[in-house]
């Protein structure tokens, strides 16, 4: 059966909060959220106990960033202090808020990589895994397309999985958004299929413009989720797109699929 989860970073941005975009999520029908961040401004208790009385699941955080590097640093040399830092900082979030998935950000650079970069990333993914394997929860990777992030590390779905391998924990996975595999690879069906043991977490958005599923664009949803359910995927699926209006009216693209939340 196939599940939605709301990105709270794209959806119920008319909200005034995070916890008004939480209640919301709630009234029009979503059972779990993404967590964009675990912002230090936010009041953790009154968002866990807001969390806990509208029944809602948070199924995925990103990292902790600093302002400085706001798409993450986990493959930045000389920077380990600050990746552990920020790990820890969502390793608490997520062990308070009942969270099972992290998107570990491997960050933008300016110039292209060297090979320090590679070793830095598969360190931080090690060190990261050893904590995620102890408690039961799940680091992703994330490849971004370049037209949306120039210079973001990861953007290739070969180098992502080989890096996985590289990493060797059951605990790292690998996050498609199908958005960014669409303007980075394409051929997504046999690529769902190519991937699919290393799959931890799916993110749906049309391309090229990251609008709604169900808008003119390049991709044929209504198939492709048909073909995820036939390759077994039972987790929820974020909704990390642009409502080309309201989120509200945006959401009439599940019901027009035969979904439902």
């Amino acid at each position: 059966m196939v599940k939605f989860s709301a990105n709270l970073g794209f959806l119920f941005l008319e909200a005034a909060s995070i916890v008004e975009q939480y209640q919301l999520a709630k009234q029009y029908g979503f059972k779990a959220v993404e967590h964009p961040f675990p912002a230090k401004h936010i009041d953790h208790q009154k968002l866990l106990q807001v969390k806990k009385d509208l029944n809602l699941e948070v199924t995925l955080v990103n990292i902790d960033t600093d302002p400085d590097a706001k798409f993450g640093c986990a493959s930045f040399p000389n920077q380990q202090e600050a990746f552990k830092r920020n790990f820890h900082n969502t390793l608490d979030f997520m062990k308070l808020f009942g969270c099972k998935k992290i998107h570990l950000m491997s960050g933008k650079l300016d110039s292209p990589p060297t090979k320090e970069y590679h070793e830095m990333f598969v360190s931080n993914l090690k060190y990261a895994a050893g904590f995620l394997e102890k408690e039961n929860l799940i680091g992703v990777i994330e490849c971004i397309n370049h037209y949306s992030v120039p210079g973001y590390y990861l953007n290739s779905y070969s180098y992502a999985v080989d890096t996985i391998k590289a990493v060797g924990s059951n605990n790292i996975k690998l996050m498609i958004d199908l958005f960014h595999m669409q303007l980075i690879q394409g051929n997504i069906v046999n690529s769902l299929k190519d991937y699919q043991s290393h799959i931890g977490h799916i993110q749906v958005a049309q391309a090229p413009n990251r609008n709604e599923p169900n808008s003119q664009g390049e991709l044929n949803y209504k198939f492709i989720l048909q073909e995820l359910e036939q390759l077994g995927y039972d987790d929820f699926i974020g909704c990390e797109y642009k409502p080309m209006t309201t989120t509200t009216d945006g959401l009439k693209w599940i019901t027009d699929f035969g979904y439902e939340l």
